[in-house]
C-alpha cells in the first residue's frame, strides 16, 4: 500500500494513495469508453507543437528569432534544415490527431479529406503567402501606431504581431482540417499574449492590434483588410442555435463580418452575425448587435440615442 502518514500529535490517519489512483483509474477507463471506439489511441504532445510553432515562426522571420549571429549567407541553409526538422515532427502529430479522429464517437469536427503527408505538404506551400500577409501586417502596424519605432520592434516586442503570426499559421492547419492541433497553437499564443484568437477566424492582410490584451475574435468572423482593433474588443457571437434533442449546432457562421478599412475602439462588443461596413469606426465600448452601414461612426453617446428614438438594438 502506497500511503502518507501525518506524525503530528492529532494528525489524519493514513492516506491511501493506491485507492485514490484506483478511483482515478475507474473514472478514466469510463470516460475512454464514452469517447472511442476501441482503445484510447496516442494523442498529440501539447509541448511538441508548441515547439513545431516557435521553429516555424523562426524559419519565417530567421534573423529576428533564429540562432543568435545567423550570417547572411546562411540564412537559407538554416531556413532549409529548420523546416525539414520542424514538417517531419509536424506530419507525425497531424497524423496522430487523424488516428484520434477516427476513434472519437458522435462528435462533431472538421475530418480532413487529406492525409497527413498531403496536408504537411499543403501546409509548407502556404508558407510563403503566410509571410507575405504578415509583412502587410507589420506594414499596418508601424504606420498605425507612433509609438513604433520600427519594424524590427513590432516583429520582436509587440504582442499583436505575436498573435496574428501564429493565427496565420493555425489557420492554415486549422482550413486542412487540423482543427486540434490548430486550436493549440491558438492557445498557447492566447496564453502568451493575452488575445484569443479562434484559428477558424478569416483575416485579411493589414491587420493590426494595437495593446491587445483582453481581444476576442470567434470561429467564424470574418475580416477585411486593413482592420484595426483595440484592446478589449469583441467579435463574438449572439446565441447559440440548437438542433431538436437541444445539442449546440455547430459549424455555422454566428460571428460578426467586418469590411476593409474598419476601426473597433476598446472595449467594443460586436454580437452575431453582423456586418460593419466599410471604412465605419466602432467607438470605444459600444455594445453593437446589429449591421452598420459603410462610412459609419458609432459612439457610445449614437447608440444610447438610437435605441430610445427608434428602438434599433446596439
Amino acid at each position: 500500500m502506497t500511503a502518507l502518514r501525518d506524525d503530528r500529535p492529532g494528525g489524519e490517519a493514513d492516506l491511501d494513495l493506491a485507492r485514490v489512483a484506483a478511483r482515478l483509474h475507474a473514472l478514466r477507463m469510463a470516460s475512454q469508453t464514452r469517447r472511442y471506439r476501441g482503445a484510447p489511441p496516442a494523442l498529440p504532445s501539447r509541448d511538441t507543437i508548441v515547439e513545431i510553432v516557435e521553429n516555424l515562426v523562426a524559419a519565417l522571420y530567421p534573423r529576428h528569432f533564429g540562432p543568435p549571429a545567423l550570417a547572411p549567407e546562411r540564412i537559407d541553409a538554416f531556413v532549409i534544415r529548420t523546416l525539414e526538422a520542424v514538417l517531419s515532427a509536424l506530419r507525425r502529430q497531424i497524423e496522430l490527431e487523424l488516428a484520434l479522429a477516427r476513434e472519437w464517437k458522435g462528435e462533431s469536427r472538421i475530418d480532413s479529406p487529406l492525409r497527413a503527408g498531403d496536408i504537411v505538404e499543403a501546409f509548407a506551400e502556404a508558407l510563403p503567402k503566410v509571410r507575405r500577409l504578415l509583412d502587410s501586417d507589420l506594414k499596418a502596424a508601424f504606420e498605425g501606431d507612433p509609438s513604433a519605432k520600427s519594424i524590427d520592434e513590432i516583429v520582436f516586442c509587440f504582442p499583436g504581431f505575436a498573435a496574428i503570426a501564429r493565427h496565420r499559421l493555425a489557420h492554415e492547419l486549422y482550413t486542412l482540417g487540423v482543427t486540434m492541433i490548430a486550436r493549440i497553437v491558438a492557445e498557447e499564443a492566447h496564453s502568451a499574449t493575452g488575445i484569443d484568437i479562434h484559428p477558424g477566424a478569416t483575416i485579411g492582410e493589414r491587420f493590426f492590434i494595437d495593446h491587445g490584451t483582453g481581444v476576442v475574435i470567434g470561429e467564424t468572423a470574418i475580416i477585411g483588410r486593413n482592420v484595426r482593433l483595440y484592446q478589449a474588443v469583441t467579435l463574438g457571437a449572439k446565441r447559440f442555435e440548437a438542433d431538436a434533442s437541444g445539442a449546440l449546432a455547430k459549424n455555422y457562421p454566428r460571428h460578426p463580418i467586418v469590411e476593409d478599412d474598419v476601426v473597433i475602439y476598446a472595449g467594443a462588443t460586436v454580437l452575431g452575425r453582423v456586418t460593419i461596413g466599410r471604412g465605419s469606426s466602432i467607438g470605444g465600448n459600444v455594445w453593437l448587435t446589429r449591421d452598420v452601414p459603410p462610412g459609419s461612426s458609432i459612439t457610445q453617446a449614437k447608440a444610447r440615442n438610437e435605441t430610445f428614438d427608434d428602438g434599433a438594438g446596439i
